[in-house]
């Protein structure tokens, strides 16, 4: 059986007012989920900006090398450039690890392709500036299947054409942010199609595939296709050899 834990990003990006639960009870999740990783040996914890802090600080107190993950301009992508550098600026200095920004697809899909390649180039400069991985979310159900390609080859071409090829292992190319709103029942996460694209076009980049991997048959899939790390929020189910019914 593969060791999938290693691959994992146990996630949970719930605010508290989507959820309902206060802000102390969020944390308390938060920690739960670091508490999880650290016990069973998965990857990293990817959790919302504000509770990056208390995490890193639990995970430190319980001298673990769990990853902390949090995500930039979530979920919707269209915050400016100057907002995803100071958002990102903070959650590193905060000790965040790793950025998953969601980047500019409606720009994208406007056409706007400079626009989108300025927030790309900025934000990963900064994160690699400081040691950090870059993750860019390019939202696959808000895209056609030439739209993935397209926008995946570009991410590619920017980061080889600007960044060093040891710096290209810390800049991920990331299917989705599991909240986008889809129609008729189409799945908002990765799918292995919309993966495979993504993995034809990545280039020397790593791929991540996020959301709509509920079963550890999907997850070993979708590491024997190539992916390097899997967002779920149902991480212990995986590991367990359980399927989960979980959104995301």
């Amino acid at each position: 059986m593969m060791n999938i834990a290693q691959y994992l990003d146990s996630t949970y990006l719930k605010t508290p007012a989507q959820s309902g639960l206060s802000e102390e009870e969020t944390l308390e999740i938060d920690k739960n989920l670091a508490k999880v990783a650290i016990d069973h040996g998965i990857f990293a914890v990817m959790i919302r900006p504000d509770y990056v802090s208390e995490i890193k600080k639990y995970i430190q107190e319980n001298n673990s090398d769990v990853v902390v993950g949090t995500v930039i301009g979530f979920h919707e992508g269209t915050s400016s450039v100057e907002e995803k550098l100071s958002e990102a600026a903070k959650a590193i200095e905060d000790g965040a690890d790793e950025l998953d920004f969601v980047i500019n697809y409606s720009e994208y899909l406007k056409g706007n392709l400079e626009s989108v390649k300025n927030e790309f180039l900025k934000c990963t400069k900064l994160c690699i500036q400081h040691q950090k991985v870059a993750k860019w979310i390019i939202e696959v159900a808000a895209l056609s299947d030439e739209q993935i390609a397209d926008l995946t080859k570009n991410i590619s071409n920017w980061a080889e054409e600007n960044f060093s090829e040891e710096d290209l292992s810390k800049i991920f190319v990331k299917s989705s942010t599991g909240f986008y709103e889809t129609k008729d029942g189409k799945p908002n996460g990765a799918t292995f199609e919309g993966i495979k694209i993504m993995l034809d076009n990545a280039g020397k980049l790593p791929v991540k595939a996020a959301g709509g991997v509920r079963t550890p048959e999907d997850a070993e899939k979708m590491i024997n296709l190539g992916v390097k790390r899997i967002g779920t929020s149902s991480a212990l189910a995986l590991i367990k050899n359980e399927s989960s019914s979980e959104g995301y």
